[in-house]
């Protein structure tokens, strides 16, 4: 008879305590997604202009009652842990000194070599989570893809913008974000 390899999930607090005692090296980046320890790939010069990009954008229109979070955890449930390049949460980043805020108004990913992990298990796991705006800037074919309306572990709506396109935070809908200062 042959046995099945198994293979082993985690919690939330089960990834923290491994962090927290130093089982990961400092140069390893990683993030636990439905109770799996995914590796983080390397930030490329391009993802890193993209995550500025987004933070040159972003900060002046989140100033007052929010934290814009760079490459931070957001507490997602009992076995989920991600760490999103971009993420708008309300509050004050004292407020979160304790704990990881686990939901966030705005969730931003920059794509150069996941997208489909992207669009599909972290697509997901923000939606489960009700995060109502996530936003993926696809540097391959130059687009900012749209996702709203979260349901049922999906997003009902998927919007794709281009350079001479405009975009809105659903958190802050007077606001137009011209997409081709995201795009370069």
């Amino acid at each position: 008879m042959i046995a099945a390899a198994k293979m082993r999930r985690f919690t939330r607090e089960e990834y923290e305590h491994l962090v927290e005692n130093g089982f990961f090296g400092p140069e390893e980046r990683v993030e636990l997604l439905e109770g799996y320890i995914y590796e983080k790939f390397p930030l490329t010069g391009w993802h890193a202009a993209g995550i500025q990009a987004l933070q040159e954008i972003l900060v002046p229109i989140f100033k007052e009652g929010y934290s814009i979070r760079f490459r931070m955890p957001l507490a997602l449930g009992e076995e989920s842990e991600p760490e999103p390049d971009v993420a708008v949460v309300q509050g004050h980043w004292r407020e979160y000194r304790n704990a990881h805020p686990c939901t966030a108004l705005l969730v931003a990913e920059v794509t150069d070599t996941t997208l489909l992990h992207d669009r599909n298990r972290k697509g997901t796991l923000y939606a489960m989570a009700n995060i109502p705006d996530y936003w993926i800037l696809n540097r391959h074919d130059q687009y900012l893809e749209v996702l709203r309306d979260p349901r049922d572990g999906r997003y009902q709506s998927r919007t794709t913008l281009v350079a001479g396109d405009k975009v809105s935070p659903l958190a802050k809908p007077g606001v137009s974000i011209s997409v081709s200062n995201l795009l370069f």
